[in-house]
């Protein structure tokens, strides 16, 4: 929720600080008129999103693809269920592909049923879409021969290629019981969309207890959070032994209405700052 002109040199400041991965926010549209709330402020307000420019999350992905090499990126997360599965699967190999296997795909729900409506989807049964998407998505961007017979979706036999160089992980993002259970159960991660410390540990539980119970031990299993822990290098010892994989930071608060005034160059300080000062220590 910045100028979008400042993306590409983030992203490049990003990788020479160290840093594996950087997010890529998806945002649809912003009705004139909407009784919707936003899930992850305490008030619930959305107004901060209006006037912001979000370029297109797979649009902007290729974009920072094309001036990085070893970063990843995380679209965090893109709303899938009011997309074409197959269009997105096709844009998530084809990004795969182009950038050398550096996407890591999130996924959720959009809290907004204004986006449904926009896109012609029904709001109805909305989890088992998105059930619907994510098995599309992983048996397309395999590169082989997929066919699907659900509720929502029926496909003949396809095949897409260029396939991803090697498994795209999917991402599950929410705070719901549905979303950590689906992130187990379709999924290869858990992303976390913030709040304070006693929920962020009783929502890592209840997702240790969901893994215990579909029989899951996947050592590359991610779990992506946002935390105060995340600012000292002490802190990222605590999240890795709560099974925390990766932490995803930020300098300063984005839920403002109106522009964003913090300039470039500070943006670029305060990451370098952090790097020097905590993940240089993290590894040594």
């Amino acid at each position: 929720m910045t100028d979008p002109a400042y993306y590409a040199p983030l992203a490049q400041a990003a990788e020479a600080a160290g840093y594996t991965s950087m997010t890529v926010a998806d945002s649809l549209i912003y009705p004139e008129e909407s009784d919707s709330t936003y899930p992850y402020t305490d008030t619930g307000d959305r107004e901060f999103l209006q006037g912001k420019d979000f370029v297109e999350t797979m649009v902007l992905c290729a974009h920072l693809f094309a001036v990085t090499t070893t970063l990843r990126l995380t679209p965090f997360v893109l709303k899938l269920p009011v997309r074409p599965p197959v269009l997105v699967a096709k844009q998530a190999s084809s990004l795969a592909y182009l950038s050398g296997g550096r996407l890591g795909l999130g996924v959720g729900l959009s809290p907004w049923p204004d986006d449904f409506k926009a896109l012609g989807v029904p709001w109805e049964r909305r989890g088992k879409r998105m059930d619907e998407c994510m098995d599309i998505l992983t048996g397309l961007t395999s590169g082989e021969f997929f066919g699907y017979e659900g509720e929502f979706f029926q496909i003949e036999r396809m095949q897409q290629r260029p396939a991803a160089p090697s498994p795209i992980p999917l991402l599950v993002g929410g705070h719901a019981d549905a979303a950590l259970r689906r992130a187990v159960r379709k999924g290869n991660g858990w992303m976390h969309a913030g709040g304070d410390g006693e929920e962020l540990d009783r929502l890592l539980k209840r997702l240790a207890e969901i893994r215990e119970e579909e029989g899951d031990d996947r050592h590359d299993f991610e779990v992506h959070v946002i935390s105060y822990d995340a600012y000292t290098p002490d802190g990222i010892k605590r999240l890795e032994d709560k099974g925390v994989t990766d932490c995803i930071v930020g300098f300063r608060v984005p839920y403002i209405k109106g522009p964003d005034p913090e300039p470039l160059e500070t943006k670029v300080a305060n990451l370098e700052k952090y790097a020097e000062s905590v993940i240089a220590q993290v590894n040594g």
